[in-house]
């Protein structure tokens, strides 16, 4: 299935680079001119990777959009010593900005939503923050509980099971249709081709069982409800009204919790706004930093 962004995508230049953080090679792609007057670090969701956020990165000309692999996903291996819990991952992130990116936006999708918000609280310089599809509340008791409570099951039997089988089933393309199935919304059968097209190429490109249990078990027992108090930065919240982890209600009390937020409500999406409506996504983003 042809790209529906490829070509706006291809008229933004990319380059590859890589960084030295905890003691690990994170592999990161920077879109755009090195001279652009905001820099945004893009952080993806989980069993994703970098891909993921191209639709959204591809409707922002003129915005350096950093994107990096999260560790244990994509091209960056696990970091070696360390578990892969929130700890973690959020002292991944501050190191990986400070370092490559200081000062920038943070945005995070999903999974990526918690990571970006652990690491703001716990002090990584941002101007502003941007959670796409943010974790506004348990997943365990999202309108989908009981499907979250089956995956508990599977991500702890592809952990449990001979490591060949477990990573067989964790790796299955039929699984991971199950899953593309539940979360897209589109009725475009094009786009809807598109959206399982990237799960079937991008969804299993983790570095073992191990971290993905790791990594699953921490998007399962943290939200984005825990740091908002502590974030004083101004924050965006794209939320979907169709979305299955969170739902629309959690997503508008979440807003509360902040001390400076903003609501951006998208119809007719689910929990994949960077796949499905990505247009809508990039011009909230855009409105969100102008206003600095």
């Amino acid at each position: 299935m042809p790209n529906p962004y490829a070509e706006l995508l291809a008229a933004i230049p990319v380059t590859r680079r890589e960084a030295h953080v905890l003691g690990g090679t994170t592999a990161y792609w920077v879109y755009g001119d090195d001279s652009a007057a905001t820099t945004i670090v893009a952080v993806h969701g989980f069993r994703g990777e970098h891909h993921g956020l191209d639709p959204v990165v591809a409707h922002l000309p003129g915005i350096r959009v950093i994107s990096p692999d999260l560790p244990g996903f994509g091209e960056t291996a696990p970091l070696v010593g360390h578990p892969h819990d929130l700890d973690t991952y959020a002292a991944w992130l501050r190191a990986f900005v400070e370092d490559v990116a200081p000062d920038a936006v943070i945005l995070g999708h999903s999974f990526g939503s918690i990571v970006s918000s652990a690491a703001v609280a716990g002090g990584l310089s941002t101007p502003r923050l941007i959670l796409v599809n943010p974790i506004g509340a348990p997943a365990l008791e999202g309108p989908r509980g009981i499907l979250t409570r089956l995956a508990v099951f599977y991500y702890l039997a592809g952990a449990k099971l001979p490591r060949a089988i477990g990573e067989g089933l964790l790796r299955n393309g039929l699984i991971v249709r199950v899953m593309s199935n539940a979360m897209a919304k589109t009725r475009d059968p094009q786009l809807r081709r598109f959206v399982h097209e990237q799960h079937d190429e991008y969804f299993s490109r983790f570095a073992d069982r191990d971290v993905l249990h790791e990594a699953f078990v921490t998007s399962v027992s943290h939200d984005v409800r825990e740091f908002a108090p502590r974030i004083a930065q101004p924050t965006l919240l794209i939320a979907a009204q169709k979305d299955d982890i969170t739902p629309i209600e959690a997503e508008r009390h979440l807003a509360t919790l902040f001390p400076r937020a903003e609501l951006v409500e998208i119809p007719d999406v689910g929990h994949l706004i960077h796949y499905e409506t990505p247009q809508a996504a990039a011009a909230a983003i855009r409105g969100f930093v102008d206003a600095e």
